[in-house]
């Protein structure tokens, strides 16, 4: 099977190229903004509109300045100290998932003192609302015809532009659906019920490693890094591990169930009308 030659500028507006991989981006955050609010406006939530809007503002930010600086300095750092200028080229590719956490974590902490709010609390509230994030931005890899997998004879296999004449596992279609769909239905059922602070977030930190660390076994490592060690450990594997400790310990550590926020009473105006 060969894979969809896909043309990775959508538009071309006299010298501006607008690309698919920052439009994804865009998507990403769009639903996001929409889920959010929707979340804020259940009764209880303890969440408004003007919430949901500043804290996405911090974590548009966090993202993006982490993600870039994540993957400059865990991927390809020598490449990025050659030509600094490329570090602003992010439409290009080069979005490290592990520095946009930390980057979306340092927005949590910013927001969380800023509002009076505890991180996990943040934290909680926004971890459903990222998996739909991390769809759209596979499938910004996937048209970009990059992070693809290893030489396979699977049905579903396809032959990706710049990865030889074999066909390769879609790698990124299979985190577009794990990463994305499925921890995003899980994370948004588990969230439903009120949970013990931190509950959400490390779930989605648990479920995460766990799916990345699995697809990483079919996905071609960065060919600047190769395996870290025992000819399989790749950089995103060894950067899970953290991740997913940090996820259990959240799980199992003992801590209230969180209850939900009281609903705003408004008095009646008592005065007769004249």
């Amino acid at each position: 099977m060969i894979a969809p030659i896909l043309d990775p500028v959508a538009l071309n507006l006299g010298h501006l190229q607008v690309r698919w991989y920052g439009l994804m981006y865009l998507a990403g955050f769009a639903l996001g903004w929409i889920l959010g609010r929707r979340r804020a406006a259940k009764p209880g939530s303890g969440w408004t509109a003007a919430d949901v809007d500043d804290l996405l503002t911090c974590v548009m930010v966090g993202i993006i300045l982490g993600g870039r600086l994540g993957y400059v300095l865990f991927y390809d750092l020598p490449v990025y100290l050659d030509d600094p200028l490329e570090i602003l080229r992010i439409w290009n590719g080069g979005m490290s998932f592990h520095g946009g956490l930390l980057g979306v974590l340092g927005a949590f902490w910013y927001y969380a003192r800023s509002r009076g709010r505890s991180f996990l609390e943040v934290s909680d509230f926004i971890a459903p609302l990222i998996p739909q994030g991390l769809f759209f931005g596979r499938l910004g890899n996937f048209v970009n015809g990059e992070l693809w997998g290893k030489v396979s004879d699977v049905p579903w296999a396809m032959i990706f532009p710049g990865g030889g004449p074999l066909p390769r596992h879609p790698s990124q279609l299979y985190e577009a659906a794990l990463e994305g769909l499925v921890l995003g239905v899980v994370l948004w059922i588990f969230s439903a019920k009120p949970r013990k602070e931190g509950a959400v977030s490390g779930l989605f930190a648990l479920g995460y490693a766990v799916f990345r660390f699995g697809v990483e076994f079919v996905r071609v490592p960065d060919v600047q890094l190769g395996y870290l060690a025992f000819d399989w450990l790749t950089m995103g594997q060894a950067l899970c591990v953290p991740l997913f400790l940090a996820g259990l310990w959240l799980l199992c550590r003992k801590a209230a169930p969180v209850p939900p926020a009281p609903v705003a009473f408004h008095k009646k105006n008592s005065k007769k009308r004249r």
